[in-house]
């Protein structure tokens, strides 16, 4: 495997009976950087999420997490990564303090009650350290489900969804403390359904039906999508997504607030369906750069359609 990489993945493959849920995906992740991992619901992210921690065995493909390799060091990985998973998995009747320290022991570790005092101190539980985790708001028990993942020092997170469910404030928290962690040298893995998490990643990859389809900076995933998007905003706009939906050229029309966003791959074609409408007293009609959400629509439109 290629050294100086905390990923390094080829043809990794699983299967559920007759169904692939993860189908020959190739990954590689150098230190230091933070990866976003996008798709819809059902998409493979989880399952390919908990075979890179040693949850799951591939029935295809090798590679390794932090040098150690998948298919004969399981366990190793296991305590080396910090795997957050997309569902609350603490015990609600014990105190935050507690289940750290229960995660401490889990782990063996020296110095166990230093470690806690430091994680609870840089993650800002401090005057919550007694507070019963089943009384927790999602981002309160978001900090402590990082917290116990942080709690061995890992330099891989795996971060399934960790911000479903929380607060605009607490996920901006929780991404300046990503991103602190990652100045510090460590690695991330994060899935996520929201654009503006995904624009915070050093590169992003888009996963459909089991397949990698896109991967990149966002700018170059933007680029090789090939669309084209205009803007339609003003009186009326709304009304026109029903007119413009299946004209020729047109890919897809998504509301964003009170405009539309109108994108295609044929930018004449584009022009000429939108023609009709420009110079409509209060409506405008503007080019603009695709944005990452219009490429998510694409990608999930086309694959959705090329499985059916």
């Amino acid at each position: 495997m290629t050294s100086g990489l905390a990923i390094d993945v080829h043809g990794l493959t699983k299967r559920f009976g007759p169904k692939v849920a993860v189908n020959g995906i190739d990954i590689a992740v150098p230190y230091g950087e933070v990866w976003g991992f996008l798709g819809p619901n059902g998409s493979g992210k989880t399952t390919t999420i908990r075979m890179l921690c040693g949850l799951l065995h591939a029935d295809a493909g090798e590679g390794t997490c932090l040098g150690l390799d998948l298919k004969t060091q399981p366990d190793a990985i296991k305590r080396a990564v910090g795997y957050m998973t997309q569902k609350f998995s603490f015990w609600e009747d014990l105190s935050i303090r507690e289940n750290l320290e229960f995660v401490a022991r889990m782990y063996e570790l020296d110095g166990a009650r230093e470690k806690i005092d430091q994680t609870i101190a840089r993650l800002g539980l401090t005057k919550r350290q007694g507070q019963l985790a089943g009384e927790l708001s999602g981002g309160w028990k978001q900090r402590l489900a990082l917290a116990a993942c942080m709690l061995h020092s890992p330099k891989l997170l795996l971060l399934d969804e960790p911000t479903a469910g929380v607060d605009p404030k607490a996920r901006r928290d929780f991404w300046d403390e990503i991103h602190r962690l990652s100045a510090e040298g460590l690695t991330v893995l994060v899935s996520t359904h929201y654009m503006d998490e995904a624009e915070r990643c050093d590169r992003i990859v888009y996963i459909s039906l089991g397949n990698i389809v896109a991967r990149g900076a966002v700018a170059e995933v933007i680029e090789q999508s090939k669309l084209f998007t205009f803007v339609v905003e003003g009186e009326g706009a709304r009304q026109l997504a029903e007119k413009l939906r299946g004209q020729k050229g047109i890919e897809f029309v998504s509301f964003f607030g009170a405009a539309l966003h109108v994108s295609g791959r044929d930018r004449t074609a584009l022009e000429q369906a939108l023609g009709p409408y420009r110079g409509r007293d209060g409506l405008t009609i503007t080019e603009a750069v695709p944005s990452l959400e219009d490429v998510f629509i694409q990608l999930q439109e086309e694959t959705i359609g090329s499985a059916v």
